[in-house]
């Protein structure tokens, strides 16, 4: 057998880590995507759709070369035409480019939200695939920290709603402004030359391109070493620490805790001043369910204007997985059908159909469904049964003649009845409770 041929009767299959979302799994997205879109215009926050293929460079600019997104991770290919394109791997980017070229960010304020997926190259695990699902928030032209302090409560108020506030933490720092910033590296740098024998391989890899990330690394063989590094907080400049200071005062008087983590440095190279993930220990380990922070130099590091801004995403995958893990999905997210209706030949068949088109008409807040492929009373029954409906409603013979409908109790322990069908949407709304 040639490769070829062997190929051709391989079964398609996903790629390793872009998942499928199947029926029994799309309420729990509908619910979380609901919540959260109400949120949003609750707080005036308009929805901004960017495509998700878009230029290398915009991601090489934003979020830095040497960083191990745009290094190793991206789905970056050329086109036709030569172009360099690529997946987006996050969304600020493309939101930024987006509001710059359709020229939202001039003496504006804008306060923008957006989902869907993003890629990364990245090894599979439970709650991190290659194709993901975020919401992002960005907001642009707001300088002060009371706008950072809206967006915390903004996610503070999402996790109330979804009954996840006391399973997460808000960690907090500042990475201060970017004249801070290099003065602090160059004093970081030292210490960590000063021990290069802890440094682990992809430490010493970072030390002169991005030592800042290596106060973020998860090896506990260096824990010790980076809990003695010289913190960022202690080399702040005047204005970041007075920024951080309000923005926790304003915290505190929302009655909103966090933490203090010196070691919050976040992964892109285009964040300045305020830092913050709220993260759980729900699913096991410590893991990240939303972080942002402020950039207030990535739009003019894009070819803009100097513009202020700040923004978060969160991951929905994580986020369903703490929702199913902590049973906090509510039974009305996964709806239920009222009807089902069935025909016990085929001319009862398409009288169904009319009847459920009538209904839904008269009821509009209506599940219904109205069985096809005709088939035996005792296996439309099954799947009238299967299909979880309340109420099955039988049109047969004798019914088309009399004008009637037979009810079928599914869920009740109730004897079958027959209605007229002239006034049956208003007896439905009363035996199903429905407007």
């Amino acid at each position: 057998m040639s490769k070829e041929q062997a190929l051709s009767d391989k079964k398609i299959q996903a790629i390793r880590g872009m998942n499928d979302l199947l029926p029994d799994q799309s309420p729990y997205w509908q619910y979380f995507e609901a919540q959260v879109q109400g949120l949003m215009q609750r707080y005036g926050y308009a929805e901004m759709r960017m495509p998700i293929v878009e230029q290398t460079a915009l991601f090489a600019r934003s979020i830095g070369e040497v960083t191990d997104i745009v290094e190793k991770e991206m789905y970056t290919f050329d086109d036709r035409n030569g172009d360099s394109l690529t997946l987006r791997p996050e969304g600020t980017a493309s939101c930024v480019r987006a509001a710059m070229q359709h020229g939202l960010l001039h003496n504006q304020t804008q306060r923008l939200w957006y989902q869907g997926p993003m890629f990364r190259h990245e090894r599979p695990q439970k709650g991190r695939y290659r194709q993901f699902h975020q919401v992002g928030v960005e907001t642009f032209g707001l300088e002060g920290p009371d706008i950072d302090a809206e967006l915390i409560l903004l996610s503070a108020r999402l996790w109330k709603q979804l009954g996840l506030l006391e399973h997460v933490t808000l960690e907090l720092n500042s990475l201060g402004s970017l004249e801070a910033r290099a003065a602090y590296r160059e004093t970081l740098v030292a210490y960590f030359e000063q021990h290069l024998e802890l440094l682990d391989e992809d430490s010493r890899r970072r030390l002169n391109s991005n030592p800042l990330r290596i106060l973020d690394s998860k090896n506990p063989d260096m824990a010790a070493m980076l809990d003695a590094a010289p913190q960022l907080m202690d080399h702040l400049d005047a204005e970041s620490r007075e920024h951080f200071e309000a923005l926790t005062a304003t915290l505190d008087a929302a009655g909103i805790g966090y933490v203090i983590n010196p070691r919050l440095v976040r992964g892109l190279d285009y964040y300045s001043r305020t830092v913050f993930e709220w993260t759980t220990n729900a699913l096991g380990s410590q893991g990240t369910v939303c972080a942002g922070g402020r950039y207030d130099g990535l739009v003019e590091q894009l070819g803009g204007k100097p513009t202020p801004a700040v923004g978060f995403a969160m991951g929905i995958e994580r986020l369903i997985l703490l929702l199913e893990t902590l049973d906090l999905v509510p039974a009305e997210a996964t709806p239920t059908l009222d009807l089902y209706l069935l025909g016990m030949d085929a001319a009862a068949g398409r009288e169904a159909l009319l009847l459920g088109e009538t209904l839904r008409e008269a009821l509009p807040e209506l599940r219904v469904q109205v069985h096809c492929g005709g088939g035996s009373f005792k296996s439309q029954i099954k799947k009238a049964d299967k299909s979880g409906a309340r109420l099955a409603l039988l049109l047969g013979e004798d019914e088309l003649a009399g004008g009637t409908v037979t009810v079928k109790f599914l869920r009740d322990d109730r004897q079958q009845c027959s209605l007229p069908r002239d006034g049956l949407a208003a007896a439905l709304s009363e035996l199903l409770n429905v407007a």
